[in-house]
């Protein structure tokens, strides 16, 4: 095995079973039995940044190709031999693991008869071509301009610190009294004089309901402004790099097949992020790291799988700057007359920062 397995097998043995127990075989997921317009929206959605992403790196590097490597179909469920493929794509996973969607290879590793998609071509029959790869990406999608996001994030955690710490005064101020008439009521005064910048994402207290005078009322009024406002600021306040749990078992059974270093890419409407599999292990092997760098949430849009959420700020920002794709709608007539309208996207490109991208993989490229 190479020495890059035994690196992530040294991590995985690190990581808390409760949250990915790699000694365990992986569950199979059942058959889908029907896509949704917003599944066909999202699988667009995850293709336009695969392709975006596949353009970039072959549009930046004479001495890297990317090729398109990642089990992918566009049939759906609903339409003649689903049933086939995915059974297909099962046994594919407990066989080699899951195809990261690009690899990267030396430009005298590249095998041009083969060319640019070997996506469709049985993995018996390219492992060895495979495993001269020097890296393999997993595409990530979010329907998201993160530098809005994060503008918008600061401005809302900034105006309710302010609205907790004015409304902190003016309880104190002006009805302390209350609060120091029961040893039961003097805590608050307690809480209230802790409350600083650096702890107000932590702190936590049950609101009181007080009714019994009309400033009892008023002051009940005030602490569950403050609370609302805790409320907001303890929220998940970034956008994250999104690898799915039920992925990691299954990515780390591709590394152990084929020997390479395996990334994760996330693409924004506005930029692009990147962090090693590597680093995503070491950070989730740490307790500490949870909810500073990483959360663990069920996902909407990931049909409510649960998927861990890396802070991107821990990864690295190969691309700052997107243009956004152009869309249309579409019509889909599935089995039965049954339609579907979702959204196809066309064109849009991102520009790579050569030093940053190189950086990701260790200025290995």
């Amino acid at each position: 095995m190479s020495e890059y397995y035994n690196i992530i097998q040294e991590l995985t043995s690190k990581i808390s079973p409760s949250l990915v127990d790699f000694s365990v075989p992986r569950d199979k997921g059942r058959i889908p039995t029907q896509a949704s317009s917003n599944f066909i929206t999202n699988k667009e959605q995850g293709d336009w940044a695969e392709d975006v992403l596949f353009r970039a790196i072959n549009e930046l590097s004479n001495n890297i190709v990317a090729v398109r490597y990642g089990k992918s179909d566009d049939i759906i469920a609903g339409e003649d031999g689903f049933n086939e493929f995915y059974e297909s794509y099962q046994q594919e996973l407990d066989e080699i693991g899951k195809r990261p969607d690009l690899l990267l290879f030396k430009k005298e590793d590249y095998d041009e008869s083969l060319g640019n998609d070997i996506s469709q071509i049985p993995h018996t029959d390219i492992l060895k071509y495979v495993k001269k790869a020097i890296a393999g990406i997993e595409v990530r999608s979010s329907a998201f301009l993160i530098d809005k996001y994060d503008e918008i994030m600061c401005s809302n955690t900034h105006r309710n610190i302010n609205n907790i710490i004015e409304t902190r005064e003016i309880i104190l101020n002006n009805y302390r009294d209350l609060l120091e008439e029961t040893p039961k009521r003097q805590q608050y005064i307690n809480i209230l004089e802790s409350i600083t910048e650096n702890n107000i994402h932590i702190i936590n207290f049950k609101s009181p309901t007080w009714r019994s005078s009309d400033r009892l009322t008023e002051l009940s009024t005030l602490f569950k402004k403050i609370k609302e406002a805790l409320k907001e600021i303890q929220k998940r306040d970034y956008l994250s790099i999104t690898p799915k749990v039920e992925d990691l078992k299954v990515v780390n059974k591709w590394i152990e097949t084929t020997g390479v270093p395996h990334y994760y890419v996330q693409v924004f409407f506005d930029k692009i992020f990147g962090i090693s599999f590597e680093k995503i292990l070491r950070i989730i092997s740490d307790t500490d790291n949870e909810d500073r760098y990483f959360s663990v949430e069920a996902d909407e849009k990931n049909q409510n799988k649960t998927t861990i959420k890396i802070n991107t700020k821990a990864g690295i920002c190969i691309a700052s700057r997107v243009e956004e794709p152009t869309h249309n709608s579409v019509r889909k007539e599935m089995n039965r007359g049954r339609l579907m309208f979702y959204v196809h996207f066309n064109g849009g490109n991102a520009y790579l920062d050569t030093e940053m991208f190189e950086s990701l993989f260790d200025n290995k490229l």
